[in-house]
């Protein structure tokens, strides 16, 4: 009975003995497989850090190489700058040896400079007045080439007026024509006077009170009437002629007196005599002298606003 009571202390024993081996070897073995975890992720993070390391050796390699290559180059540039160097030394000592040409060049290139300066600052004044100037010359051209414009439509308008009014008459008794801007009608002798006569005949009269009618509301208009003879002496004088001049003047006369009695301003309008020194033909023939026994009525357009513009450069 003892020995059973002892035997089985002792198997109790034995068991209990052998499950604290057994939980200790588990958990040693536990503590190994733990480790050995640990030791795969270092491993793992090794592994990473020498590929990231070996990279960096290849790119320290490249770039190594690129700076072996810039050294090389550097050197080589270095020794151009110290070839360069030298030279530049060499220069800048003899530029020191001739200090005083070069001060006294310099000073006179200094004072050539001043005066260039001077002069070109003179030179555009002039340029911007002289631009100034031109921009306003084209102004008044423009002006004075629009007035000539209105001028020489107007007197276009006006000859038109003129020949419409005096239509009824014959071409040989009477010509309307422009000439530098002005319209000329030229009235035969036979439409106007008798031969030596001052007074105007019946047909002449209508041919002068049409003429008036398209002249008395021209405003801007100055009228010159010129009497021109032929070379022939006229067979009677008088104490208020006593030549072809004095009867050339005084049909002129008659006429504007026509003119003004028709509606035409007094003001407006001038008398002038030619008598025989300004003929169209030769006075050797009939017809050349018919010609020149003519009555001319110059109608000019009034240029004050022109000559205004012009006064005014």
């Amino acid at each position: 009975m003892k020995y059973l009571v002892a035997l089985f202390i002792l198997i109790v024993a034995v068991s209990c003995v052998t499950q604290k081996k057994y939980d200790d070897l588990l958990s040693e073995k536990i503590q190994l497989e733990s480790d050995l975890a640990n030791c795969k992720d270092s491993l793992e993070s090794a592994t990473a850090t020498s590929a990231r390391l070996d990279s960096n050796i290849e790119k320290l390699k490249a770039d190594t190489a690129v700076l072996g290559q810039k050294i090389r180059t550097t050197e080589s540039s270095l020794f151009d700058l110290k070839k360069e160097h030298e030279q530049l030394e060499t220069y800048y000592n003899n530029l020191l040896n001739n200090s005083g040409k070069l001060t006294r060049d310099l000073a006179q290139q200094q004072e050539h400079l001043l005066a260039l300066k001077e002069n070109l600052e003179q030179t555009k004044r002039l340029n911007e007045s002289l631009s100034a100037d031109l921009s306003e010359r084209e102004k008044k051209v423009k002006e004075l080439e629009t007035i000539l414009e209105n001028k020489d439509r107007a007197v276009q308008e006006l000859k038109k007026k003129i020949t419409n009014a005096l239509l009824s008459f014959k071409e040989n008794d009477l010509t309307v024509e422009v000439k530098n801007g002005k319209v000329y009608v030229s009235l035969a002798e036979q439409l106007l006077f008798k031969s030596g006569s001052t007074v105007v005949d019946s047909k002449g009269v209508t041919a002068l009170q049409q003429l008036a009618k398209a002249l008395k509301d021209q405003k801007d208009i100055h009228v010159m009437v010129e009497g021109h003879t032929d070379n022939v002496p006229i067979s009677r004088t008088s104490q208020y002629m006593k030549d072809n001049w004095d009867l050339s003047v005084l049909r002129a006369t008659s006429i504007i007196r026509i003119l003004t009695e028709s509606g035409v301003e007094p003001n407006q309008i001038t008398a002038a005599g030619r008598g025989e020194f300004s003929p169209v033909e030769v006075n050797e023939t009939a017809e050349g002298r018919q010609k020149n026994r003519r009555t001319e009525i110059v109608i000019t357009p009034d240029l004050d606003e022109l000559f205004e513009i012009l006064e005014s450069n």
